[in-house]
């Protein structure tokens, strides 16, 4: 069995809790060490395996993953837990490795205008440094998985609609560039159903043997149909973050990635099996609510709890 048949299982459903870096890259208040590496321990405890934990980015822009190495840490002490952490250049890749963290990711973004004003560089440049992220990779020794988020996939808050050819252009280059697989990014919540079949579709033929993940925004109430949507089109591995945290700097008013634990909910109610215990997740908001406590919430799960007779255990 391959690594990334390992990490993520073709027959079943991986879901990645991204609250800890994605969640968190906007807030102003946010948790302990020791608080993040409970959010850790107390999800694992309720089934979850993949986690998100930060960013290898300057500390003094980014004080909230000065600890990202230490939930690392944590997260590898857990058996059969994978971390993953994002890592934008080359010093950041080499932090990353020196960590010893399972997965290494990076971003491209779907349109020249918003990679110029987000990273200030080229598409051709971003995928360059994908390329050169899998050359160190295969140079290190723990050899981590590596894959690429596809940003503004579904729609860039800059130039507007985004045609699907592109978006798939680019994901062949992430491939050819050699990364473990490649994740469609609906990074301002812009797309509908339809549009997230359509693209997901080709994205999962175009991609055969290795996974497509989708990475979704609930800005505009639509991140669990479009999730539902992506798991039709045989997309497996999906992200989403406890209490639906986060938020985007290029949409005001977005209210962060789709909620974890309702993500969890459909996926069982559309028979994956997630292995995760609902009404233990949704008890590790309150990590959240002591940490963050002006920080809004979100998720049907929590508001209304479980159907009646239904069980909170997942298979």
């Amino acid at each position: 069995m391959s690594r990334i048949q390992e990490i993520y299982p073709s027959d079943r459903v991986s879901l990645r809790e991204v609250g800890l870096r994605d969640g968190l890259q906007l807030v102003k208040k946010f948790p302990s060490t020791d608080a993040k590496k409970r959010w850790v321990r107390d999800e694992y405890a309720a089934g979850v395996r993949h986690f998100e934990v930060g960013s290898f980015l300057p500390a003094k822009t980014f004080p909230q993953f000065v600890d990202v190495r230490d939930v690392i840490a944590t997260v590898a002490k857990l058996p059969g837990a994978h971390g993953i952490a994002l890592a934008l250049n080359e010093r950041g890749v080499n932090e990353a490795l020196e960590s010893g963290v399972g997965e290494i990711a990076s971003v491209v973004s779907a349109t020249e205008e918003h990679s110029q004003a987000n990273a200030h560089r080229s598409r051709e440049s971003a995928i360059a440094n994908v390329k050169r992220l899998c050359e160190m990779r295969d140079a290190s020794s723990h050899k981590p998985l590596v894959n690429a988020a596809i940003s503004m996939a579904l729609g860039c808050s800059i130039t507007g609609p985004v045609d699907p050819a592109e978006v798939l252009r680019l994901v062949d280059k992430c491939l050819e560039a050699g990364v473990d697989f490649v994740a469609i990014a609906d990074t301002v919540g812009y797309a509908g159903p339809k549009h997230v079949a359509e693209l997901t579709r080709a994205a999962v033929k175009l991609a055969g043997s290795k996974p497509i993940c989708i990475h979704l925004h609930d800005t505009r109430g639509m991140g669990i149909a479009n999730a539902a949507a992506a798991l039709d089109e045989g997309v497996r591995i999906l992200d989403g973050s406890l209490g639906g945290l986060g938020g985007c700097p290029f949409a005001p008013g977005a209210t962060g990635n789709v909620v974890f634990e309702d993500l969890t909910f459909l996926c069982e109610s559309k028979g994956f099996a997630t292995g995760i215990d609902l009404e233990k997740l949704v008890a590790v908001r309150k990590i959240l609510r002591e940490e963050m406590p002006n920080e809004p919430l979100y998720g049907g799960v929590a508001r209304a709890g479980l159907p009646s007779g239904s069980s909170a255990k997942a298979a």
